[in-house]
């Protein structure tokens, strides 16, 4: 099997890891935030969500409103870098708060209201916005070399959250009109179809106005990309055809899977289904349940990724240290060497709990196991002001200190679809949405028959 090294994940990660210093710590390490004792399942995930709101909330940057990057400074730019995908966790995860009132309803409009207003002006390539951008200025600040204009996939997330809170925002005041109105204007002037790059088969990752397609990064799946397919396509000014998805998308040598790991099935993938964010990303809007086209049943494919990652850390065969049935899940996150995506094939040791905390709706009972784990048992180690640090590794005797907005988020998020379905709910309800995935062929109980 080809190494996930040469996935467009790690690609990205590994610009990453030069573009910052990823075990720096802060100045005071973890703020400590007391352990609540005997709390209820149900009490505890309104603690655990709750908690790591504040990272977008007290942490968010003052200006934009927008999520930064990471909670230690990135050694080149310092507090300004703010990361488009991650403010779009943090856009679902502010609605909510809302809906849970830990913030008042006019404390979430003011917010999305200075969300909108400043990712109005800001920098953006052809309706694109970039993978980082300055939360003063709002402008681009390089993620790489090259990379240094259109990010489509960190759009895409950002969209994501921005079509929530289009759904969500609903009242007929001035200011929630306003953040309908300019949600709906980046939207429409987003050109997808810009990027199959003179109409060809599939979709490109950038597009800088320096370097052009330099790049060159094609988005073959399956990854944590495919929610970029499904909102090109849903796309009304510039859309993209079916045919990107079928033989862009569709087409790659780690695209179908359909082997058997730890008893379960892979529909999709490569072996041993890779990092878990794959199965989170897209779906946080997204709803798998029901999701089916011709290569997969989605809910299938994402259930049986997690439990294969679970099953193998139950298995341990490079027997790490406190690996098991309460402590388990490998994906990308700060390690103790820097960053990189942990996955069974790529197992360096590194427990990320934004893994399984951000499998509830997959794995509840799994899932809710590792949380009382890491709360009650290494709580005094991991747990902060802002959640869950990063991850960890027992066998290095490593603690992170750093919270990621990549990270963060989809706890909030996949907890809360796990719950209510909230965030599900939303984003299903975009009849762009329920258009662009009935032309590429899906099946799904949230799409209205006409």
């Amino acid at each position: 099997m080809k190494k996930l090294i040469l996935s467009s994940l790690l690609m990205m990660l590994v610009l990453s890891a030069f573009a910052q210093k990823q075990t720096k710590k802060t100045e005071d390490g973890i703020k400590p935030v007391g352990i609540i004792k005997n709390l209820t399942d149900s009490a505890l995930l309104d603690v655990v969500q709750r908690q790591t709101f504040r990272y977008f909330w007290d942490f968010g940057h003052p200006v934009s409103g927008l999520a930064r990057e990471r909670s230690n400074t990135s050694f080149d730019y310092g507090n300004e870098v703010v990361t488009t995908g991650g403010s779009g966790f943090g856009i679902m995860s502010l609605i909510v708060a809302d809906s849970r009132k830990w913030i008042t309803h006019e404390q979430a409009v003011d917010r999305m209201v200075k969300i909108v207003n400043f990712l109005y002006k800001a920098d953006a390539f052809h309706g694109a916005f970039p993978h980082w951008l300055n939360g003063e200025t709002g402008k681009v600040i390089r993620f790489g070399r090259k990379d240094d204009g259109a990010d489509i996939v960190e759009s895409a997330y950002l969209f994501q959250g921005l079509l929530c809170a289009r759904q969500y925002f609903t009242a007929d005041d001035p200011k929630e009109r306003r953040i309908r109105d300019v949600i709906n204007w980046m939207w429409g002037e987003m050109e997808w179809s810009w990027f199959t790059r003179d109409g060809r088969d599939y979709l490109y990752w950038h597009w800088s106005p320096n370097n052009g397609w330099a790049m060159n990064f094609p988005i073959h799946g399956f990854n944590e990309c495919l929610i970029t397919y499904v909102l090109a396509a849903s796309a009304e000014r510039y859309p993209v055809s079916a045919n990107v998805y079928h033989n862009g998308w569709a087409q790659s040598d780690f695209f179908k899977n359909g082997r058997t790991f730890y008893g379960f099935k892979l529909p999709l993938g490569f072996d041993y289904g890779g990092p878990l964010f794959f199965s989170q990303y897209s779906f946080l809007g997204l709803n798998p349940k029901g999701l089916k086209d011709e290569y997969a049943d989605y809910w299938e494919q994402n259930k049986n990724h997690t439990l294969i990652n679970h099953a193998y850390c139950v298995d341990n065969p490079k027997k790490f240290k406190g690996y098991g049935e309460n402590c388990w899940g490998l994906t990308a996150s700060d390690n103790f060497e820097g960053y990189n995506a942990h996955s069974p094939t790529n197992d360096l040791g590194v427990i990320t709990p934004t893994a399984a905390l951000s499998a509830f709706p997959y794995t509840p009972e799994y899932s809710m196991k590792a949380l009382r784990h890491f709360y009650y048992d290494l709580g005094d180690k991991i747990w902060g002001e802002y959640g869950f640090t990063d991850a960890f590794s027992e066998s290095h005797n490593w603690y992170a200190n750093s919270y990621l907005a990549i990270d963060q988020g989809p706890i909030i998020v996949m907890i809360e679809n796990y719950r209510t379905g909230l965030l599900w709910k939303l984003f299903m309800s975009c009849p762009e949405v329920q258009g662009g995935l009935k032309k590429l062929g899906f099946e799904s109980p949230a799409i209205v028959k006409n």
